[in-house]
């Protein structure tokens, strides 16, 4: 499972010039499901995600996290983020998980972000989406459950 991970003053997500997802400060995160990921997968980034001490203290260091801050989380499907363009130009896309099961585990990444007790906001799975963001910082992490990078 991948991640790009923004740090936003706030951010939307609109299908077909309708908004299905709306924050205020928070993360935006653009989510790519692999193949081969699981439930420990979901685990270990939605922890990972919603304790990262990426929002700035009163001494304005990166110390607090999305719960500390009482932040917000929109999270937007992007398979995107498994395209592999380490040989010839055009993304091969092999690595993503099948639709079937990238919508189940999104759905369940969605799941245990909320039981963290944070406002979570989505887009639609598998719909061509518009995002748009004010992005803090800028502040962009990105993450994989598989510790790739």
């Amino acid at each position: 499972m991948r991640a790009v991970v923004q740090r936003v003053k706030n951010a939307k997500v609109a299908v077909k010039d309708k908004t299905t997802g709306e924050i205020g400060k928070g993360l935006l995160v653009l989510l790519g499901i692999g193949k081969n990921d699981s439930e420990e997968d979901i685990k270990y980034l939605t922890e990972k995600i919603v304790k990262l001490r990426i929002f700035e203290d009163e001494n304005e260091k990166l110390n607090l996290s999305l719960l500390d801050i009482k932040g917000e989380l929109l999270v937007v499907s992007q398979f995107t983020l498994y395209g592999d363009v380490r040989k010839g130009r055009r993304p091969n896309f092999t690595d993503a998980a099948p639709p079937k099961k990238a919508v189940e585990l999104y759905k369940d990444f969605v799941d245990k972000c909320k039981s963290y007790g944070i406002k979570v906001e989505t887009g639609e799975f598998g719909e061509y989406m518009n995002v748009e963001l004010n992005n803090d910082g800028p502040v962009t992490i990105l993450l994989d459950s598989k510790k790739v990078f």
